[in-house]
């Protein structure tokens, strides 16, 4: 800072188009790492953070499908790897050996659970796990090995790892959430276990849990695999098929969505909704593998996954295909656009917000931001295999001449993630082809980008305009 260009040094350059970088200092400020990260192989470089004029030192070279983060301690380095490890593993390595041939076990693989964070303290570590879609949060004391995992009391939650930047502390900062508790942020004592509630987020308006009940139940997909469905609604529901229902996924890129808490969605839920997540395959909620088995040349089952659980809801009365929606983004979009091409008459409405439904072009064009970084996700469309898998299910090239539900496409004028002309080429291809009278509503916001508004209430806007497709179907006016 403050000198001439000439006393400029570059200190990395990546060349990998694939993979993303960054940098930053380690939790006991010992070490300045940077990352290099692709979707299925990362890299840390690391250098003395009191010597920062050192050359960085690469801590264990890339390999294809290994993927491995740092947490250096006071005299080790620990390392979360899914080396031989589908679900990934901790391991540990000697300050100044850290390639591979040093590395060894301190927690082993587990078919069963999913390794997702470690939180380093002095003492103390926390492990975030994922067990039958639920995360677990595991505390070992460093000092004598003693574990211990923190007690949520609810069938179906989130809970997370919040901002601990002092390496020093004896407090794990976390936070809490279920479809009926409110965002919560606690303060928890590691040593003594006490658990303080520092902060709830307001309800306006009065709000009371015990009006309403969730539920965590499993529909059984079409190869036989049990999918989790989380499910909340206002007391008082009848399962006569009569109620409206709400079914939400993403299942891409192993994102794994919880059975968290909206004050929006009560605006559903008082005029008698029930509102229901899809974990399906493509996201990560019951382990590696269960993102392994819905993408690539296993793509499909994160559409027939959806449909699957739909057709469950229906069956066990929570709704009825007159009564059943589904809502997806970006890839959650493409989800909608494959779910209404291979099912249309499964739902009486669907909101595809920028929706990525033209698949094969977009990842045929190298130029755009993303496409190289995610060959390992959807394929590289050069390779014929690849090109005629994903060609049988993308939303744009899968339009036929036949009835479609009511559909609400939404995107916006700046997204350069999923361009505008994506949803609204897909929209005009619906048009011309559909055989229905149903509505079909292309909504293209002239300031936002792909995350919507961003403004303190604007976003609110875009939930308001969702509701009110949803509520106008169902003739609901006040």
């Amino acid at each position: 800072m403050g000198t001439d260009a000439a006393g400029d040094a570059t200190v990395y350059e990546e060349t990998d188009k694939s993979n993303y970088i960054g940098v930053g200092k380690s939790k006991n400020r010992k070490y300045i790492i940077i990352s290099s990260e692709a979707t299925m192989s990362s890299e840390m470089k690391i250098i003395d953070a009191d010597k920062p004029m050192a050359a960085f030192v690469t801590f264990q070279p890339r390999m294809k499908d290994v993927l491995y983060s740092i947490s250096p301690l006071e005299d080790k380095f620990l390392i979360r790897t899914n080396w031989n490890a589908k679900n990934f593993r901790l391991m540990e390595c000697p300050i100044g050996k850290t390639d591979m041939s040093n590395w060894k076990d301190v927690i082993p693989h587990r078919e069963d659970l999913l390794l997702e964070e470690l939180e380093e303290f002095k003492d103390y570590i926390v492990l975030t796990e994922r067990k039958d879609g639920l995360v677990k949060l595991r505390v070992r004391n460093l000092k004598d090995g003693a574990e211990h995992y923190i007690d949520f009391g609810e069938p179906a939650y989130l809970a997370y790892v919040g901002a601990n930047p002092e390496y020093n502390s004896t407090t794990l900062r976390y936070g809490y959430t279920s479809m009926t508790t409110p965002n919560s942020t606690f303060d928890y004592n590691l040593a003594t276990r006490e658990k303080t509630l520092m902060k709830q987020q307001e309800v306006l308006g009065g709000y009371d849990p015990k009006q309403y009940v969730t539920e965590r139940i499993y529909a059984t997909a079409t190869d036989g695999t049990k999918i989790p469905v989380s499910i909340v609604y206002k007391k008082g529901l009848v399962k006569d098929g009569k109620a409206p229902l709400l079914l939400y996924a993403y299942g891409s890129y192993g994102n794994t969505l919880d059975a968290s808490f909206s004050s929006t969605r009560l605006t559903l839920l008082n005029r008698g909704f029930v509102y229901a997540i899809a974990h399906i395959r493509g996201g990560q909620e019951m382990g590696r593998q269960w993102y392994l088995d819905g993408k690539l040349m296993k793509k499909k089952n994160t559409f027939t996954d959806f449909i699957d659980c739909g057709k469950y809801l229906v069956s066990a009365g929570y709704t009825s295909k007159e009564h059943l929606y589904a809502q997806g983004g970006s890839a959650g979009g493409l989800l909608m656009g494959a779910v209404v091409n291979m099912a249309p008459d499964l739902w009486h409405g669907v909101i595809a917000q920028v929706p990525f439904v033209d698949v094969i072009n977009t990842m045929l064009d190298e130029s755009i931001p993303l496409t190289t970084n995610e060959f390992d996700e959807w394929g590289n469309p050069k390779n014929k295999e690849a090109y005629d898998y994903m060609k049988s299910y993308s939303p744009y090239e899968n339009v036929e001449k036949k009835k479609y539900p009511n559909l609400l496409v939404t995107t916006g004028l700046h997204d350069s993630q999923v361009q505008y002309f994506e949803p609204a080429k897909w929209v005009a291809k619906l048009r011309a082809m559909k055989t229905d009278s149903n509505l079909l509503l292309l909504h293209t916001n002239m300031e936002f980008g792909h995350g919507g508004a961003s403004g303190r209430f604007d976003y609110l806007k875009d939930i308001a305009l969702n509701y009110s497709f949803l509520f106008a179907l169902e003739g609901i006016s006040k």
